[in-house]
């Protein structure tokens, strides 16, 4: 075999049929190419060392390989709910999920192209030479040259969807994309738990997953941390239960194998129980209490002196027609109020008793019990009538302006901010790419189940994250001619809703 000139190998890369990067060769080694999810050529890379083939290369160490490393397919989609931080204790369980949807997503999206070479090819050398006449968008990957991709949103919930993924992993990949846009406010610890997020707050909710019928059993514990602002932050563990008896997992889809290393329930208590103790601590029913008093009789110690209150009897209070017509479970609310959660994971739900609390306040006023640092009565307003025209979240606060929506926008997944930018801090507006953000971020609240956080594109002059834009017009059947609203509820907190004529 005539070893090809580096020209003759470079011709042969652009001319090659992308492939999968399952069906590179197993037996053979060369030069190859790396092409991202858009179908552009980015990495020009070889099987230099003796002992790699291009299926070793390309399909197991780009594609599954560390992410700080020079693994180009990790590296160049760590982002987004495919993001992981590697060697970190604290999301290392999260962390394996996003990992799983990532590898999948590269095999699936991604090619590669390869030219066989012999062993005793330079191939180091014809490497070298390949790229120094590489066009440069081809070897744009090399040398770290590019940052990572932002979330091709579309594609991952298209992906998302077809594996069928537990209400355990969907909620894991969704704290994934927090932790990478920055917003969630956990903290390492010295162990394998975070700590709860610093206050103050109002009141707190708590849920809790177990894996058998004996309640004593939690696999997994959730505190949403609700603020004065009525921001919401989420905290979540896994729990060894230290049995091994599992019926739950095809629930939660929390197994024995994902709990190993996790904190025990006693562990778990004891850190959260200095900032629960006196507070109002709302459950959605009896059975989240119920499974810490058996916990805490399991361990011998006292049950914890936290102030149980039901999302429930709120939730009945404020809207009495659900009794014999859905009920006031989360399933059921979740319908009517129009929440998004992943019900079966304990963080989503306790952030859903916390909503049903904040939504009963302001349907019916104060209806709700919160704890001594709780705003007055009068600083929760009333649901506006089921005949407003104001959709989307409820607006509370001052009103910074409103964007006329175009078709564009609605494709586009954004609205712009050009005629309010003057109104939003300095601190707050970025460059146009995600390498130039603004040096802090404000948090957006728009009727889904977490607010987001986000600078602004000073350049497009719109809201950098989009990734909600899209789930709040498709929510309110957003059109032409309609106006998002943007109300400040509290520094550099913001309120949208959509205003139709």
């Amino acid at each position: 075999m005539n070893i090809p000139t580096a020209a003759e190998v470079l011709d042969a890369l652009k001319a090659a049929l992308p492939r999968p990067t399952s069906e590179a060769p197993r037996d053979c080694r060369g030069i190859y190419g790396l092409f991202d999810h858009s179908g552009n050529f980015r990495y020009i890379g070889s099987t230099s060392a003796e002992n790699e083939t291009f299926y070793k290369r390309i399909h197991h160490r780009h594609r599954t390989g560390s992410e700080t490393s020079s693994h180009y397919f990790s590296r160049m989609y760590n982002t987004g709910r495919m993001w992981r931080l590697r060697n970190d204790p604290v999301t290392k369980a999260d962390g394996d999920i996003a990992k799983r949807l990532r590898n999948v997503f590269i095999e699936q999206h991604c090619r590669a192209v390869w030219v066989p070479l012999p062993d005793y090819a330079p191939i180091a050398d014809l490497e070298a030479e390949v790229i120094a006449r590489a066009p440069a968008e081809m070897i744009a990957w090399n040398r770290w040259g590019m940052e990572a991709y932002e979330e091709p949103t579309t594609l991952v919930d298209k992906l998302i969807e077809s594996l069928a993924l537990s209400p355990y992993e969907r909620a894991a990949i969704g704290r994934q994309r927090e932790r990478f846009l920055g917003s969630a406010l956990q903290k390492k610890s010295a162990g394998t738990m975070a700590e709860l997020p610093i206050g103050p707050f109002r009141f707190f909710a708590l849920d809790v997953e177990t894996a058998n019928n004996d309640r004593a059993s939690i696999c997994q514990v959730g505190v949403a941390c609700v603020r004065p602002d009525n921001s919401i932050s989420t905290w979540v563990t896994l729990v060894d239960p230290r049995t091994d008896r599992w019926v739950f997992s095809d629930l939660h889809g929390i197994t024995p194998g994902m709990v190993q290393g996790a904190p025990t329930i006693g562990e778990v208590i004891e850190a959260i129980d200095m900032h629960l103790t006196g507070r109002t601590v709302y459950q959605h029913s009896g059975f989240d209490r119920s499974a810490i008093r058996a916990a805490c009789n399991k361990l011998g110690r006292a049950e914890p002196d936290w102030d149980w209150q039901n999302s429930v009897s709120v939730a009945r209070a404020a809207w009495p027609e659900l009794k014999g017509n859905g009920g006031h479970g989360l399933a059921s609310l979740k319908a009517f109020l129009g929440l998004e959660f992943e019900h079966h994971d304990a963080g989503e739900d306790a952030r859903a008793a916390a909503q049903v609390v904040l939504l009963a306040e302001r349907w019916g006023g104060s209806m709700a019990k919160t704890s001594d640092d709780v705003l007055d009565d009068a600083d929760t307003a009333p649901a506006p009538p089921a005949h407003s025209h104001l959709l989307g979240a409820t607006a509370t606060g001052s009103v910074v302006g409103r964007s006329v929506l175009t078709q564009g926008n609605i494709n586009n997944s954004h609205f712009y901010l050009r005629d309010l930018i003057s109104a939003f801090p300095a601190e707050i507006i970025g460059g146009d790419n995600r390498t130039s953000r603004a040096s802090r971020t404000v948090s957006i609240t728009w009727g889904g189940s977490a607010p987001v956080s986000t600078d602004i594109d000073g350049k497009k002059k719109i809201f950098r994250d989009r990734s909600w834009v899209k789930s709040f017009f498709e929510r309110n059947a957003a059109r032409p001619g309609d106006i998002v609203e943007l109300t400040e509820s509290a520094p550099y907190c913001y309120q949208v809703a959509l205003i139709r004529d």
